[in-house]
């Protein structure tokens, strides 16, 4: 968002310590800083300061005109106007947004000038009164609360709800939209048809009012979000030990639509994890798991995209180390909820309750408030510790790795498992076959990386370098790797 620009107009000889006031006040204030950008004359050095009639420049490039006036006129040119008039006059003709706020003294006070200056601003606009400095600040932030409010800088509704003023209905993809109409038909009994407008679908999901695009409509079904919200993207990473540490082996940070970013995200998590194929000794369906069930994966993700604050600088970050999975979220939990009870029964208290929604009908979230549960069991039943919640600098959720635990979903101690994407691939390949936890370790690594040395793969997975030979050698026996082109060839996972 471009700031906003404030002129600041007075006499300034009359009001030098209200301008350095206000100009400091907004300038430091937490709120108004992340808008706002402040001009005063005195804040130019000598040397740049330029003839009066060139800083008109300066209030045709603002936003806010906040003009000041006392009783004094100032300087006064020769067809009897001053500075502060001209300016005024210039913000007046630019149709810029004007605060004007009137020293309390008798007229008879005042320079003729001033009294004339305050009959034209009488014609033009309403304007505010103050007898102290403390009056004036409180003015113009009331008056700057206003406009903020207007432009939809500042909200008093969700940010979801809130309209996007850089966008319009072409910023909306048709085939998101047709999308969702056909996956929430599908899973929720939506009773649109796939045929209805793109105007006719958003407005009955709350998302546009009149011509207005709210942020939900952006995030769900702009063609680019990022162009909106930058920091709406998820960054992934996986770190091969356990804390994060440059270079990362695997770094990918996705954009697109909030689906596109959850499916995105939870593939990514998928195809670093093991993923074990069983044989059909217990039956004709051969039984396969991952070692994080995919649903905790996929509630995880959802509820940090769903949940987060929109407004941070911060981006959702999903982070796969060798014992566990981390998804943090720029958000906090809803006053109702803490971390001792947001694992028990409560109800659904959505950060974006129109993105919750619209979720809710693709069947991605639950209304109930009852997905954290959900993740609990699904982690209990693969024989993981249930999900940890912690709130730092963000919202975590720490989901634990365990050795074997892929393995042991699929019948045994060890099971027939390779991770992640090539995982079913290879498990058909060797028939059934059980290869060892670590041969996984090692064709996952060559999977990723065709060309990894094995001193790299020694060095990675923490053993000696003919133990990786050995491995790699029973492997190539199995007819799972293939070795081409010699020593500056590279691996192939049949």
């Amino acid at each position: 968002m471009k700031p906003i620009k404030i002129f600041i107009s007075s006499v300034q000889s009359e009001f030098g310590k209200e301008r350095r006031m206000l100009a400091d006040y907004l300038r430091n204030d937490a709120m108004f800083r992340k808008f706002c950008e402040v001009f005063i004359f005195e804040d130019v050095p000598a040397q740049d300061r330029l003839p009066n009639d060139l800083y008109l420049n300066e209030v045709k490039n603002c936003d806010v005109y906040i003009g000041l006036i006392g009783k004094d006129f100032g300087f006064e040119f020769d067809d009897n106007t001053s500075p502060t008039e001209r300016e005024f006059d210039c913000a007046t003709l630019n149709r810029k947004y004007r605060l004007i706020f009137l020293l309390n003294a008798a007229a008879k006070e005042r320079h003729p000038g001033t009294n004339r200056l305050i009959k034209k601003v009488s014609d033009n606009l309403i304007y505010g009164k103050f007898s102290s400095p403390s009056e004036l600040l409180s003015d113009v932030y009331s008056g700057l609360v206003n406009y903020l409010l207007d432009k939809g800088c500042l909200r008093v509704e969700p940010f979801d709800k809130s309209r996007n003023n850089e966008a319009s209905i072409d910023d909306i993809s048709d085939d998101k939209i047709k999308w969702f109409i056909e996956k929430a038909r599908e899973e929720r009994a939506f009773p649109l048809s796939v045929n209805s407008s793109k105007e006719k679908v958003l407005t009955h999901l709350n998302l546009l009012s009149g011509t207005s695009i709210s942020n939900a409509a952006i995030l769900l079904f702009g063609k680019y979000p990022q162009r909106f919200f930058i920091s709406s993207e998820i960054k992934c990473a996986h770190f091969h030990g356990i804390k994060v540490e440059k270079p990362i082996p695997f770094y990918q940070v996705y954009k697109g639509n909030l689906f596109e970013l959850v499916d995105q995200a939870v593939n990514f998590v998928l195809s670093k994890i093991d993923y074990a194929v069983g044989t059909r000794a217990k039956g004709t369906q051969v039984p396969t798991a991952y070692e994080i069930p995919p649903e905790a994966i996929e509630e995880a993700i959802v509820n940090a995209v769903a949940h987060r604050d929109y407004d941070s600088n911060g981006s959702v970050q999903v982070m796969l180390f060798s014992d566990r999975l981390e998804i943090r979220n720029p958000g906090n939990l809803p006053p109702a909820l803490s971390i001792e009870n947001i694992t028990k029964d409560h109800s659904s208290y959505p950060f974006n309750p129109l993105i919750a929604e619209s979720l809710y009908l693709v069947k991605y979230i639950e209304r109930m408030g009852t997905g954290i549960q959900d993740m609990n069991a699904r982690c209990l039943e693969a024989g993981l510790p249930a999900p940890v919640f912690k709130i730092e600098d963000s919202f975590v959720v720490i989901i634990k790795r365990r050795k074997d635990a892929a393995f042991e979903q699929v019948g045994g101690a060890i099971g027939g498992a390779i991770g992640g994407a090539i995982g079913g691939a290879i498990g058909g390949a060797i028939g059934g076959a059980f290869i060892t936890p670590r041969q996984s370790e090692i064709v996952k690594l060559i999977a990723e990386n065709n060309s990894i040395s094995y001193r790299e793969i020694a060095k990675i997975i923490n053993i000696n370098h003919s133990a990786v030979l050995k491995q790699i050698n029973s492997l190539k026996q199995l007819g799972i790797l293939q070795r081409i082109g010699g020593t500056r060839g590279y691996w192939k996972v049949n």
